[in-house]
């Protein structure tokens, strides 16, 4: 199993990788972790990874350019853009680590230990451009319902759960399966474990949220919401244009389709916050 930490602070990751099983599985060669630098694939003298959201908002969002170019840069090879998707490696997940994500369990943890790669996309300040989460990545994961200032400690938690699924890594694999959350839900097929979720190709076409989980609430339904969607420069990226209110002036009416939007987000990712 490889795993691609894509962060701009890599030196986050000096600890979390060097203690306990973690440590012994990338020594027995079971796990293969590298860390890049997002930094590394701008192209500005001040090395930008960031700008200010359309429609106006607090904070800054992590540009489309330098995540696709560093996703890009490790497939080897183009994720396309809105004319031609390429189709995505059945055996690599795309993760961009988001709390507006679905949430991560045992069971997710269990599909991806069945995977080849993880690329891991630590997003930082207000949120991630959402073509990113669209078109890049083929999954958006959340560790919980509480806001964290990157996506790096999730990645770390991600790693750690994964690798501890995987053939060895324990010594005893009679430890993971007596463990908390280790028999797949009654539910579920056998089959299912270790499935792939569609690809973005077959997914529904979404807009967006900002990945944060604010204390805002539905009126209809008292519950949270994951807060509005967040799209930054350029306004055409590969053809997937931001949506044309956000550049209208028209503040009420930014207003409204961001609540909308917040609305369809919760509702896909985290039903268990809305009862609608």
């Amino acid at each position: 199993m490889r795993f691609d930490l894509v962060t701009i602070f890599p030196e986050f990751f000096d600890g979390p990788l060097d203690f306990g099983i973690l440590r012994r599985a990338r020594e027995a060669g079971l796990v293969e972790v590298r860390v890049h630098d997002l930094r590394e694939f701008t192209h500005d003298r001040h090395r930008t990874v960031d700008d200010r959201p359309f429609g106006g908002g607090e904070g800054m969002v992590l540009k489309p350019e330098p995540l696709f170019e560093a996703v890009e840069s490790l497939l080897g090879r183009s994720v396309g853009d809105s004319a031609e998707a390429a189709d995505p490696d059945p055996k690599t997940a795309i993760l961009l680590m988001s709390a507006a994500g679905k949430l991560f369990d045992q069971e997710t943890a269990r599909r991806y230990a069945a995977l080849d790669r993880i690329i891991l996309l630590c997003g930082r300040y207000e949120g991630v451009d959402e073509r990113v989460a669209q078109y890049l990545a083929t999954e958006e994961v959340s560790i919980g319902g509480y806001v964290l200032s990157g996506g790096e400690l999730p990645a770390a938690v991600v790693v750690d759960a994964v690798t501890r699924l995987l053939p060895g890594a324990l010594g005893n694999e009679a430890s993971a399966a007596n463990e908390s959350f280790s028999a797949p839900p009654a539910s579920a097929p056998a089959s299912s474990v270790g499935a792939r979720p569609p690809s973005r190709a077959k997914r529904r076409p979404v807009v967006a949220a900002k990945s944060v989980v604010t204390s805002h609430q539905s009126p209809a339904t008292s519950h949270p919401l994951l807060d509005f969607p967040h799209y930054t420069r350029p306004a055409d990226f590969r053809g997937w244009k931001v949506p044309e209110i956000l550049i209208s002036g028209n503040h009420a009416e930014v207003a409204k389709w961001r609540r909308q939007a917040a609305l369809e987000k919760t509702r896909r990712n985290r039903p268990d916050l809305s009862s609608s």
